[in-house]
């Protein structure tokens, strides 16, 4: 089955004055659609590196980005700026909401930066909430949540454009273990639900071994060997199976 999303010989090297830092060295995979793939490793590993030349937020030094076949960095910046808007969604450690507006006004940012029409953005950010188990939660501020609550929030801004890939950079980083279990198997149910190709990046191994069906390891910027996770079906398993 086709990739959706495959990164060629990806390199990311960083200029400190006269020093020049690798920070991702030749890594080179691809990711099957309604694939949750997990990106472990120590920080400083190239993680969120990785993540950030696969949704566009930045640009890499070698190597290419395919995403349905179509190198995203060849669309020019136009096209970066639709790949971001609508063919990946963000999820960050830190969730990144704006204090001072409420969830719903949140999401509706999202829409509106999406060119979702003005007239339907607050029943669509309202039932983008919903699905995240925050119907009661609608006019609440960040700084009025739980940290897990918050990142419901950013879940919810993240799918508001029906991306096609769902990137989440460590989400469980800021949360207690129990809340951290909750995020994750959010992320998992939109995988099992929905067929959302998830990437995520995280340190916390048994967490990435519970919801992914594959585990990409980093080590100084290089890929290490994938592992397969049991007990978690591949998708391209089940359509068969269907």
């Amino acid at each position: 089955m086709p990739a959706i999303l495959e990164t060629r010989g990806l390199s990311k090297t960083y200029r400190k004055g006269s020093v020049l830092i690798p920070v991702l060295r030749d890594v080179s995979l691809e990711v099957c659609q309604g694939e949750f793939l997990a990106i472990v490793g120590r920080s400083g590993s190239g993680k969120s590196t990785l993540l950030n030349l696969v949704g566009g937020l930045d640009t890499p030094t070698g190597g290419s980005v395919y995403v349905r076949g179509v190198d995203i960095a060849s669309q020019g910046k136009a096209g970066l700026a639709r790949h971001r808007r609508g063919t990946v969604g963000f999820v960050f450690q830190s969730f990144n909401l704006i204090p001072s507006r409420t969830a719903l006004e949140n999401v509706s940012l999202a829409l509106a930066f999406g060119e979702h029409p003005a007239s339907d953005r607050a029943r669509r950010a309202e039932e983008v909430l919903r699905s995240v188990g925050l119907g009661h939660r609608l006019g609440h501020r960040p700084g009025e949540m739980s940290g897990g609550e918050a990142q419901r929030v950013a879940v919810a801004r993240a799918l508001a454009n029906a991306p096609d890939v769902l990137l989440a950079d460590e989400p469980t980083g800021n949360l207690d273990s129990a809340t951290s279990g909750e995020i994750a198997e959010l992320l998992r149910g939109l995988n099992d639900d929905r067929g959302l190709t998830v990437l995520m990046v995280t340190h916390e191994e048994p967490l990435a071994a519970h919801v992914a069906h594959r585990i990409v390891k980093l080590h100084d910027g290089r890929l290490a060997p994938q592992e397969r996770i049991a007990g978690r079906s591949d998708p391209k398993d089940r359509r068969e199976a269907s």
